[in-house]
């Protein structure tokens, strides 16, 4: 089956925002039969896209359970092996750093960053480089970081990147970042100098679905709400 006509079949699923037990089948069968990572992350990619255009929609969560039902599926054991790479990264020192900036400047499509705080210029230059190159980039970020001395996110908005902000009373609190669906960045590594020249911190890099996807449903999650909360 082509890329066109999962696609049609994942939007034929949506329109009565739900997977019904035929529908589930066929999909669980026509991913089964897709034989390689790039394919199901092209799935997956799709069904993110279809799910992001009705997210303005009264019925989001039903749209998101919709959602995690292809997660589910797209995530299910086959009887071929995954092929994965996965890295552990170290700071002090630019180990770290050079794993972020490596990943951002791979970018072609899509960045999606959730971090806590972004006071390194490295790295904030590497996310504006994206943008400037057509990648489709959005980040999540915390409120009281982001109106810290040196943050970038008010550069980040007044470049045009999409930015929204947790205000509730407590922390979003996470340090993760996804690259056009398919490579993962994650570890307690804040995206700040102190953090590569004197903390110990630490990132993982990996293109293992079973640890991108949850991921980026997360973000997906995240970025719904956070645009309910602050208009």
């Amino acid at each position: 089956m082509t890329p066109e006509e999962i696609g049609g079949m994942l939007a034929q699923s949506l329109e009565d925002d739900r997977l019904s037990r035929t529908e589930r089948q066929a999909l669980t069968e026509t991913i089964g039969e897709l034989d390689s990572l790039a394919a199901r992350q092209e799935v997956l990619r799709m069904a993110f896209e279809l799910a992001r255009k009705r997210l303005e929609d009264p019925r989001a969560d039903l749209i998101f359970e919709w959602l995690e039902d292809v997660v589910r599926i797209l995530g299910a054991k086959h009887h071929e092996p995954l092929k994965t790479s996965s890295q552990a990264h170290f700071s002090p020192g630019d180990d770290c750093l050079d794993a972020i900036l490596r990943l951002l400047n791979q970018a072609r499509q899509t960045a999606v960053i959730c971090v806590f705080t972004i006071t390194d210029d490295r790295v904030s230059r590497a996310i504006l480089d994206a943008h400037a190159r057509k990648v489709s980039v959005r980040i999540v970020t915390d409120n009281e970081k982001a109106e810290d001395l040196g943050s970038d996110i008010e550069r980040f908005e007044a470049s045009g990147i999409p930015v929204r902000v947790d205000r509730s009373p407590f922390h979003m609190h996470h340090k993760f970042a996804i690259v056009d669906g398919r490579s993962l960045l994650t570890g307690s590594y804040n995206w700040t100098r102190g953090a590569a020249n004197d903390n110990e911190e630490n990132l993982i890099v990996t293109d293992d679905p079973r640890l991108v996807l949850p991921f980026v449903e997360t973000f997906e999650r995240l970025w719904t709400r956070l645009g309910h909360e602050n208009p």
